[in-house]
C-alpha cells in the first residue's frame, strides 16, 4: 500500500492550527449556559413530566385518556369499542390480554401478526416522553414492529414510572432495562402518522395509525 508523507510546510500550517486551538483564547459567548441541564432549559415551571407529556400528546393529535386504576381502564376500552362498532382488538401484552379476558372483555385476543384485519391494537411502551409527548416503543416487545404502526389505530397502555422529562431520559431506561443486549430498533412515535408530500395537503394515517390513543392509568392492580 502506497503512504504519502505530509510535506514540511503543511506540517507547518497544521501545527499552528492545533496549537491555537488547544490555547482556546476565545472565551465562550455564554459561559453561564455550560452548567445548565438540557431538562432545565424546556421543562416547564409548576408541570410535571404526565401533564407535560398529556398536553403535547393532545396537541400533536393524539388521544389521552386518563384512568385511575385498571377498572376504570376496562371501562373506557369497552366504551371505545362500543361507541366504534369494532368487531376486535388485538393485544400484544400477556397480562393485560388476561385481565381483558378475566372481566369478560373477549373481544380482546391474544395479538397475531397472520391477523390482518383487527380494528386496533393495544401494547404497552418503553417510555413516554413529557417534553415531546412522544412514545418510545422498540423491537424488544412483543410484536414491536408491527404493533405501532400496522393497524388503524395503536392504543398504548402506560403507567406513571414510564414518563420522563426528556429523550435521553427515555434512553436511559431502555438502557438500564436491556443492558448490553439493546434492542436493534427504536422508535420515537409523535403522535399519529402523518405526512404532506403530496401537494404540501396534511394526511393522516398513511405511513401508521390513523389514530394514536394513551390510556394513562394512575394505579394499577398490585
Amino acid at each position: 500500500m502506497q503512504t504519502f508523507k505530509t510535506s514540511k510546510a503543511k506540517e507547518k500550517i497544521l501545527g499552528k492550527i492545533r496549537n491555537g486551538l488547544s490555547k482556546a483564547t476565545l472565551p465562550m459567548p455564554f459561559p453561564e449556559a455550560e452548567p445548565e441541564s438540557v431538562a432545565s432549559i424546556y421543562r416547564k415551571p409548576n408541570v410535571t413530566p404526565e401533564e407535560a407529556f398529556a398536553e403535547a400528546f393532545i396537541s400533536l393529535g393524539g388521544k389521552f385518556v386518563y384512568c385511575e386504576h385498571e377498572q376504570d381502564l376496562l371501562e373506557n376500552i369497552h366504551a371505545l369499542y362500543d361507541s366504534r362498532g369494532w368487531k376486535e382488538i388485538l393485544c400484544t401484552e400477556g397480562d393485560l390480554t388476561r385481565m381483558f379476558h378475566n372481566n369478560k372483555l373477549d373481544f380482546v385476543l391474544e395479538a397475531d401478526q397472520r391477523n390482518e384485519s383487527a380494528d386496533a391494537c393495544i401494547s404497552y411502551a418503553e417510555a413516554l416522553i413529557g417534553r415531546t409527548g412522544s412514545v418510545i416503543v422498540s423491537s424488544k416487545q412483543n410484536l414491536g414492529r408491527i404493533a405501532p404502526v400496522y393497524y388503524p389505530v395503536h392504543i398504548i397502555v402506560a403507567y406513571p414510572h414510564q414518563v420522563v422529562q426528556d429523550i435521553q431520559d427515555g434512553i436511559d431506561i431502555i438502557k438500564q432495562k436491556y443492558g448490553p443486549n439493546m434492542p436493534s430498533m427504536i422508535n420515537l412515535n409523535t403522535g399519529p402518522s402523518r405526512t404532506a408530500d403530496i401537494e404540501k395537503t396534511l394526511v393522516v394515517g398513511v405511513h401508521g395509525p390513523g389514530e394514536v390513543f394513551c390510556f394513562f392509568v394512575n394505579t394499577p392492580s398490585k
